[in-house]
């Protein structure tokens, strides 16, 4: 199920109850929480506004404990912002749970409310970077930049002659306006030999930090007068689209201009398509969404809406038999759905008492409902990825802590047959350019797959390291699969397998995970006895301290562990 499916169902939900109200903010708390930094939609944006509308009939602290539990994921930069503009305890737990990267905390600080920017001195482990940029705004009384001492200023600045002050005047209050203009020429001493940045649309304080580069706003809220004139946007870009006309008269009352046609209607404007000009931060292509306003005699005083940046265009599909069997899925799962359905409501008794015996039916027939499902996920993932239409999500994660937890995660399995591997991984983090959770399933239909068909006894020896760009796993196969001439021929699933990565078997499944490597611009191959998998590396390689202790090593029970 995609994000705004569930977020439509999320929102269409009708709330009677203060319990209704909590389970509701939870969810759209996760759905909106793992959306992404650049997801952008109407869904989005409305969820963002129900959230607010929530928080006003749940306290804070009940607010603040469901954003601290441990399921909630907080990975959108809006989301945190909107948090950390609650109330304190609210704030807190979102500055505490939120996963952010230190890129993405840079960018968001300078838009915190100064309290929430104090909260983040109690973040754990803050980045050098934050810490900078922290100081630099003067957070935990650090406010001096520069490091030096207002007697270190007035001592080294330029001596100013002050006017005479008149009789009246008091003599403290003239000693510190001249105090206050030898700081401002010290400053300007300073800046003298510096090369001035060039002015932008929203100025920046000297606080030494590097120039961010030029700002593009993505969305931001409006309202207009009945002429179509902007009259108030969001506080950030305001400045630069108060005053704006919108392209609300078409010559000739040409129907086709949807934003003009609605405009003269006093209709809503759905998804109308325009270009703004003026500050480069607004300047291009929008995508408006208003409703007409009305006063209380109803007469008509302008839109409300919101302007988005369009989305990308979609990316066709490469292989029209792929996407014909996309289709065909598409359809697979309706009847699949239903009879899943109706077998747990006989299951679970939802329309009174059933006989024991129809209920054991029941649940078998959900189960192999849900097994269905779940293979059409791999089919359709398939040719998805087979069409150009899903490429995996960008990224970065350390390969050898992914594959190090695979292979914990199979131990329950694995001791018990005293089978398991052997991994052995270079010094250093082996960072490849794919998300975590991709990395994670690729992983897990590798070595799942591997451990499955491995006998009991069989270890299976695990090489990772780096190689002229690239991270380079070897897996050594085991000897029902040595034994095969193709390994990634399809073929039905061996009965009997205690675990399956996959519902197609294993050459389906392994081909499943050649495909999501070729889309990462990685590749899995045979070299003889071994199953070789190379990704891309991520340029930004640091040292890993955890892999160099010896302690740390990571082996199956039965296995060995050795360091590169």
């Amino acid at each position: 199920m995609h994000v705004d499916d569930r977020l439509a169902t999320v929102l269409n939900a009708r709330v009677y109850s203060t319990a209704a109200s909590r389970i509701q903010y939870r969810q759209l708390l996760d759905l909106v929480g793992t959306s992404g930094t650049q997801a952008r939609s109407a869904l989005l944006d409305a969820a963002m506004v129900r959230l607010g509308e929530l928080a006003s009939l749940i306290p804070a602290d009940e607010r603040a404990r469901a954003i601290a539990q441990s399921g909630v994921r907080l990975r959108n930069p809006a989301l945190v912002a909107l948090l950390a503009s609650d109330a304190q305890p609210v704030a807190l737990a979102a500055v505490q749970a939120a996963q952010l990267s230190d890129d993405e905390w840079l960018d968001l600080v300078p838009a915190l409310p100064l309290a929430a920017r104090g909260l983040l001195r109690l973040r754990r482990t803050p980045g050098s970077d934050l810490d900078r940029r922290l100081d630099a705004l003067g957070i935990a009384d650090r406010a001096l930049p520069s490091g030096l001492s207002m007697a270190e200023i007035i001592a080294s600045a330029p001596p100013v002659t002050a006017p005479p002050a008149p009789k009246s005047a008091i003599p403290e209050a003239e000693g510190i306006s001249a105090i206050v203009r030898r700081i401002e020429a010290f400053r300007k001493s300073r800046e003298a030999g510096a090369t001035p940045l060039a002015a932008n649309d929203s100025p920046r304080l000297p606080l030494g930090e590097l120039d961010p580069g030029p700002r593009t706003v993505t969305a931001f809220a409006f309202s207009t007068d009945s002429t179509g004139r902007i009259g108030w946007a969001d506080a950030d870009c305001a400045a630069m689209t108060v005053g704006l006309l919108l392209p609300v008269s078409s010559p000739d009352d040409n129907d086709d201009d949807a934003l003009a046609s609605a405009f003269r209607r006093r209709q809503p404007i759905r998804a109308a398509r325009l270009q703004l000009e003026g500050a480069p931060a607004i300047a291009g292509d929008w995508q408006v969404d208003a409703a007409p306003d009305f006063d209380g005699d109803g007469h008509f005083t302008g839109y409300i809406g919101r302007f988005r940046r369009p989305p990308p265009p979609a990316l066709q599909p490469r292989n029209p038999e792929a996407d014909r069997i996309r289709q065909v899925l598409h359809e697979l799962r309706t009847p699949v759905n239903a009879i899943q359905g109706f077998a747990e409501v006989i299951q679970q008794q939802l329309f009174g008492q059933t006989p024991h015996e129809y209920r054991a039916l029941a649940a078998g027939i959900a189960s192999d409902a849900a097994r269905m499902l779940a293979g059409f996920e791999e089919l359709d993932r398939y040719a998805r990825i087979d069409s150009g239409v899903l490429a995996p999500e960008e990224g970065s994660c350390d390969l050898a802590m992914v594959v190090a937890g695979i292979v914990h995660q199979l131990e329950g399995f694995t001791m018990a047959r005293s089978s398991g591997f052997s991994l052995a991984a270079e010094s250093g983090e082996l960072l490849i350019r794919i998300d975590r959770t991709e990395a994670e399933h690729m992983m897990w239909r590798l070595l799942g797959t591997l451990a499955g068909a491995a006998l009991p006894g069989e270890v299976l020896a695990l090489d990772l390291r780096a190689q002229e760009g690239a991270i380079l796993l070897t897996a050594q196969l085991p000897q029902g699969l040595a034994a095969q001439a193709d390994l990634f021929e399809a073929s039905p699933p061996q009965g009997g397998q205690a675990i399956n990565a996959g519902v197609f078997g294993t050459g389906f499944t392994l081909r499943l995970a050649a495909s999501e490597a070729r889309a990462a611009g990685g590749e899995l191959c045979r070299e003889e006895g071994n199953l070789a998998l190379r990704l891309p590396a991520d340029p930004a390689l640091t040292v890993n301290s955890c892999l160099h202790n010896p302690a740390n090593a990571v082996a199956s029970h039965s296995g060995t562990s050795r360091s590169g």
